[in-house]
C-alpha cells in the first residue's frame, strides 16, 4: 500500500514537472522576439484587411469562415486598435505598436498547443515521458512556430481542433471508468466542450471538420458494435451523436456568421462576390434601396456566403511560386518564402520561411510510413483492428487530415499539412514510447531537435544572417 502510494506521488510529481518545463519552453520559444518584424508578412496582407473590416464595417469576402478574424478583431478592440494602415503589401512598415494586439492571440494559441498535445497524448495512453516528448517536439517544430507568430488562422484551427479531441478522449476515458449507460454529468460536459470547440475549429477553416470527423467515426463504430443493445438505448446513442456532432457544432458555426453579418453592414471590397439581393442590404451599395430586389434574411445570407466560399475555393486559379503539391508535404520539398529585409549598411539579410524542423518533420514521416507498412504486413492471425488502438487512431487521424487535399485542385501550400503533421509527430513519439530504451531515445531526439530548431530559428524569427549562413540553411535547391 505504501509503495503504491509513493509511486502515485512520484507519477503526479513527474507530470507536474513535465508540464511546467513544457510551459516554460513553449513560452520562451513563442514569445521570443515577439512582434518581429514590425512589417506586414505574407498573408497578413489579407487577414489584416479582413480584421480591419470589422472596424470600418465594410463588407469583405474570404474563402474561409470568419471565426479566426473575429477572434483577432475582438481581442484587438480591448487595446483600442484602429485600422490606420492598409496592409497593402508585404514589407509595409507598421507606424505604431498596435499591430501587436493582432499578433498576440495567434502566438498565444501556438504557445498553448504543445501543452494540449501533451495532455492529449496522456489520454491516448502515452507514458508521461512519451507525452512530454510529444509536447516538446511540437514546441520545437519551426513551421508551427512561424505560423503562430503572425496574423494567420492556423494557430486557432490547430488549438481548437486538438483541444476538441482532448475533451472527446477525456469523455471516452470517463465512460470507460464508470462503465455505466447513465453516466454522471461531467461525462457529458466533456462531450459538450468537444462539440463547442469542434464548432469553433470549423469556424476557422472548413478543414476543422476533420477533428469532429475522427471523433464521430469512433462514436459511430462504437454504436454499431453495440447494435445488439435494445432499440431504446441504441436510439439514445444516435440522438446523442446527432446533438453533439452535428447540431451543436453547426449552431456555433452559424452563430459566428450572425456576428459577422452584424458587423459588416456597409458596402466594401467583397460586394462583387455576392448577388444583387445580398448587396441590397449593405449601406452604400449600388443596389441599396432597390425596390425590385428582395433583401435576403439572415439564413439567406448565410447560405449564399457559404456557397460563394465553396465556389471561390473550387474555382481559384491563382498560382504562386512557393505553392506545392500534397504528395510533397510529408517530405518538406517546398517551404514558403514569407518575408525579406536587406540591410544597406551590412551584407546581412533577414528572411522568414515557413520551413519545418527537418529532424522532426522527416522522422515523423518515417514513423507514419512505419505504422502503415507494419499494419499492412502483420500476419492475418495477428491483425486485430480497433480504432481505439493508439497506433490506428493516430494513423486514421493523419489520413483524415491529409487525404482530403488530394481532391483539391486549387493552389496549395505546405501549411495545409500542419494538422496531419501533428498526428505524424504523435506517431513518432508513440513509437519511441514503445521502445524499452525510450528514455535514452527521447533524450537524444529532443536534444537533436533542439539543436536543429536553433539552427533554423533565424528563418522563423526573421533574424539577420550572413549570406553564407543563410545558404547553409537553404541547402536544398527546392528550399530557395
Amino acid at each position: 500500500m505504501t509503495k503504491s502510494f509513493s509511486y502515485y506521488i512520484m507519477d503526479i510529481m513527474t507530470k507536474k514537472t513535465s508540464i511546467i518545463i513544457l510551459i516554460l519552453v513553449s513560452i520562451a520559444v513563442h514569445f521570443a522576439f515577439f512582434g518581429r518584424p514590425n512589417e506586414t508578412v505574407f498573408d497578413e496582407v489579407h487577414f489584416g484587411k479582413f480584421v480591419s473590416g470589422y472596424y470600418t464595417h465594410q463588407y469583405y469576402f474570404d474563402i474561409h469562415p470568419p471565426g479566426g478574424k473575429l477572434i483577432i478583431a475582438g481581442f484587438a478592440k480591448l487595446f483600442n486598435f484602429s485600422p490606420e494602415y492598409s496592409f497593402a503589401e508585404i514589407g509595409q512598415s507598421f507606424p505604431d505598436n498596435k499591430y501587436l494586439s493582432l499578433r498576440f492571440l495567434p502566438t498565444l494559441a501556438g504557445m498553448l498547443l504543445p501543452i494540449i498535445i501533451y495532455l492529449l497524448a496522456l489520454e491516448l495512453g502515452f507514458s508521461t515521458l512519451g507525452a512530454f516528448g510529444a509536447g516538446m517536439l511540437i514546441a520545437l517544430e519551426n513551421s508551427l512556430l512561424t505560423q503562430s507568430r503572425l496574423i494567420l488562422l492556423d494557430p486557432f484551427l490547430l488549438l481548437f481542433g486538438f483541444t476538441s479531441l482532448l475533451f472527446y478522449f477525456k469523455y471516452r476515458s470517463a465512460v470507460q471508468h464508470w462503465k455505466l449507460i447513465r453516466q454522471p454529468a461531467d461525462v457529458n460536459w466533456n462531450l459538450l466542450l468537444m462539440a463547442l470547440l469542434g464548432g469553433m475549429a470549423m469556424s476557422i477553416k472548413w478543414t476543422g471538420i476533420a477533428f469532429l470527423g475522427l471523433a464521430g467515426l469512433i462514436e459511430l463504430i462504437d454504436i454499431i458494435k453495440r447494435s445488439n443493445y435494445e432499440f431504446r438505448n441504441l436510439s439514445k446513442q444516435f440522438v446523442k451523436l446527432i446533438i453533439f456532432f452535428v447540431i451543436i457544432p453547426l449552431t456555433i458555426y452559424f452563430s459566428i456568421f450572425v456576428i459577422h453579418f452584424s458587423l459588416l453592414t456597409k458596402s466594401g471590397g467583397g460586394d462583387a462576390f455576392m448577388t444583387p439581393e445580398f448587396q441590397s442590404g449593405l449601406q452604400g451599395s449600388v443596389y441599396e434601396n432597390n425596390s425590385d430586389l428582395e433583401q435576403l434574411g439572415l439564413f439567406g445570407k448565410f447560405t449564399e456566403l457559404n456557397v460563394a466560399m465553396y465556389t471561390a475555393n473550387k474555382n481559384l486559379t491563382a498560382t504562386h511560386p512557393y505553392s506545392s503539391q500534397w504528395y510533397t508535404w510529408p517530405f518538406m520539398v517546398r517551404p514558403i518564402y514569407y518575408w525579406n529585409q536587406s540591410s544597406i549598411d551590412t551584407p546581412t539579410q533577414s528572411k522568414i520561411y515557413l520551413i519545418g524542423n527537418p529532424l522532426i518533420w522527416w522522422a515523423s514521416t518515417v514513423s507514419i510510413l512505419y505504422l502503415v507498412l507494419s499494419s499492412l504486413y502483420l500476419k492475418r492471425s495477428d491483425w486485430k483492428f480497433s480504432i481505439l488502438d493508439t497506433r490506428y487512431l493516430i494513423l486514421i487521424g493523419w489520413l483524415i487530415n491529409y487525404l482530403p487535399f488530394i481532391g483539391i485542385g486549387r493552389v496549395m501550400f505546405l501549411y495545409h499539412y500542419l494538422s496531419a503533421l501533428i498526428f505524424a509527430i504523435l506517431a513518432l513519439a508513440y513509437l519511441i514510447d514503445q521502445h524499452p530504451k525510450r528514455k535514452n531515445i527521447f533524450t537524444a531526439v529532443i536534444i537533436l531537435a533542439g539543436l536543429a530548431f536553433l539552427f533554423f530559428a533565424p528563418l522563423s524569427y526573421g533574424l539577420p544572417l550572413e549570406p553564407g549562413s543563410l545558404q547553409n540553411r537553404l541547402r536544398l535547391t527546392s528550399w530557395q
